[in-house]
């Protein structure tokens, strides 16, 4: 009886796992992203879909590199990060849509390219 039992269980757990490995969405990333920006959108691809759709932008300076993360609704932040997936700043959004008023000023032109949008229904 107790074999049967811990058959059970053991076959249970398995399904569980199985399951669980499926049902996370893992993302092709053909992007020119750091690995913690890449990992950022895996996680926003396995939680719900948001509205708008997240966007992520990678936004160019003469001296750094920067990602913006667009938020999933009204009256959030929308961040920007380093390369290194440091939260700088949050340039627009929130209540009154001017930001966190954190980021640096920016001296040069930003040039900012769309890297992956979420495309999901």
């Amino acid at each position: 009886m107790n074999i049967y039992i811990n058959m059970k269980k053991n076959l249970t757990l398995l399904i569980i796992i199985v399951f669980t490995l499926l049902s996370c969405e893992k993302a092709n990333l053909n992007i020119d992203a750091p690995t913690c920006i890449k990992n950022k959108i895996e996680n926003i691809i396995n939680n719900e879909i948001s509205n708008p759709p997240t966007q992520v932008w990678k936004w160019e300076t003469d001296e750094t590199i920067y990602y913006y993360i667009t938020s999933n609704c009204c009256d959030q932040y929308n961040y920007l990060y380093n390369e290194q997936c440091e939260l700088i700043c949050a340039p627009d959004g929130g209540i009154i849509g001017t930001g966190d008023g954190n980021c640096p000023i920016f001296t040069s032109d930003i040039v900012k390219t769309l890297i992956w949008e979420d495309r999901r229904n």
